[in-house]
């Protein structure tokens, strides 16, 4: 059994989770990101025990965590967002996590404009429709960004130093 692999598999595995729960219900849980921010130290040890290595990781967390803290008070992002993208952030490296930015940005640009064409034109259907997805096509209603971390999660996967270990 490969234990450090079993353990990555939680990186993918919460980031799905992250993606569903905020589609369905507008929140991310906050046990999810502890969960994501705990798993990266045994990772981290068991691939590399380097404490220069799981040091930068660490920072990187810190300052997403601190990025996510400031995005919150200026309602640029909801608290379990800025929480999700501290907790992916620490299982990259200074370049990866740029990259993992960009990813996210670029997913939430194409997910507001897509939801704000489906608001648009699917306004008519709304009353027939679930309530998860009535309360995603409201018209000033939130954007669930959980789906746009966990679409830069997944593009910025091969740039992070971890992996690589991992064989993958």
């Amino acid at each position: 059994m490969n234990l450090p692999l079993l353990f990555a598999l939680v990186f993918p595995a919460c980031l799905i989770w992250a993606a569903v729960s905020d589609l369905a219900t507008m929140t991310i849980p906050n046990r999810l990101s502890i969960i994501l921010a705990v798993m990266f130290l045994p990772v981290a040890i068991m691939l590399r025990p380097d404490l220069m290595f799981i040091g930068e990781h660490l920072g990187v967390g810190v300052a997403a965590f601190v990025l996510g803290i400031a995005a919150f008070a200026l309602r640029f992002m909801g608290g379990g967002d800025a929480k999700l993208i501290a907790a992916t952030a620490l299982w990259f490296h200074f370049q990866g996590f740029i990259v993992f930015l960009v990813y996210v940005a670029l997913a939430g640009g194409a997910l507001t404009i897509l939801l704000l064409m489906a608001r648009q034109f699917l306004r008519i259907f709304t009353p027939v429709m679930p309530m998860w997805l009535q309360r995603l096509l409201e018209p000033k209603g939130d954007i669930p960004y959980g789906l746009a971390i966990c679409a830069g999660g997944f593009l910025a996967m091969p740039h992070s130093n971890l992996y690589p270990l991992l064989g993958l």
